[in-house]
């Protein structure tokens, strides 16, 4: 059951890539469309799960209506949460219009990976050698896959997509403490609201819509960023905080697959090199204190 959820929610972390990727690259809606709908449809998918959850929730001897109200009001998100949030929609659409599908979803992950690892090393958390190489063979890949070609636009997509990745690592960062991550991040999206508002007056005269770029943006928020966050925090229950890391970085891999099968992107020998390099220094960093731990217990 564990496995099937994830598989789900990785698929649909992947998925918002390509949608976004199709939408931007066929010109069917520009960012700031994509992102307004994405994060209204998301709100509104996830309004829906919370009161389907909240229902499902009967009263018992140990949970009557007070507590359940109480642990509703208890937690509600947090500003911080939703601006990051909304950072990391918005640069993340405008980051797809200079991207490969493939190469976004790498620098998007790898940067959030990387973003952890430091926010532990800020926390005085104490990394083996190997955790130190791994570390830096993921940055060595990063500037490999955009070196000799930083120039615009591959710079600017470049970092539009780490400001992305950063503000979804603080955003996770964020959230590590809650108790109710269905109901903190359906308060979170609501959150957005305001930005989303102020958004949409700014980009009214230039943002351009159309019936395929809403479907596909609606796709994206109602569907993958809202039920797959969903799924994503069931699948959380049964996996360790490693493997829940680990996993991830096969988003990268299906959102390249998705790209050339979708938009007929070329897979080149610098992206497949660099996804190596990429995914296996954050491997090693995840996987290399409980391989050792085990390794001086044997």
């Amino acid at each position: 059951m564990i496995f099937a959820l994830t598989v789900l929610s990785l698929i649909a972390f992947a998925a918002n890539s390509i949608l976004c990727r199709i939408a931007l690259g066929q010109h069917y809606i520009d960012p700031a469309g994509f992102t307004i709908i994405r994060l209204l449809s998301g709100s509104m998918a996830l309004y829906f799960i919370l009161v389907f959850h909240q229902y499902r929730k009967k009263p018992n001897a140990n949970n009557s209506p007070e507590k359940l109200d109480q642990s509703l009001s208890a937690s509600k998100g947090s500003w911080l949460g939703s601006a990051l949030l909304f950072a990391y929609a918005l640069s993340f659409s405008y980051a797809y219009g200079y991207l490969d599908t493939g190469t976004g979803a790498l620098i998007l992950f790898g940067s959030v990976q990387i973003c952890l690892i430091l926010s532990a090393l800020i926390a005085k958390q104490k990394l083996l050698i190997s955790e130190w190489l791994g570390l830096g063979l993921a940055c060595i890949g990063f500037v490999y896959l955009i070196y000799p070609e930083l120039t615009t636009p591959s710079l600017i997509g470049f970092i539009l997509m780490m400001v992305s990745g950063m503000a979804w690592a603080g955003y996770t960062l964020v959230g590590k403490r809650s108790k109710a991550p269905l109901i903190d991040t359906c308060y979170n999206f609501f959150r957005t609201t305001p930005l989303v508002v102020i958004l949409l007056l700014l980009t009214l005269s230039t943002t351009e819509y159309s019936y395929d770029g809403i479907l596909l943006a609606v796709l994206s928020g109602a569907i993958m960023s809202g039920v797959g966050y969903a799924i994503w925090y069931v699948a959380l229950t049964g996996l360790t905080t490693t493997k829940a890391a680990v996993v991830q970085l096969l988003v990268p891999v299906i959102a390249t697959i998705g790209g050339v099968i979708f938009m007929n992107e070329a897979m080149t020998t610098r992206l497949q090199i660099s996804t190596l390099m990429v995914l296996g220094g954050i491997a090693l960093v995840l996987l290399s204190k409980q391989f050792f731990v085990k390794s001086k217990a044997i």
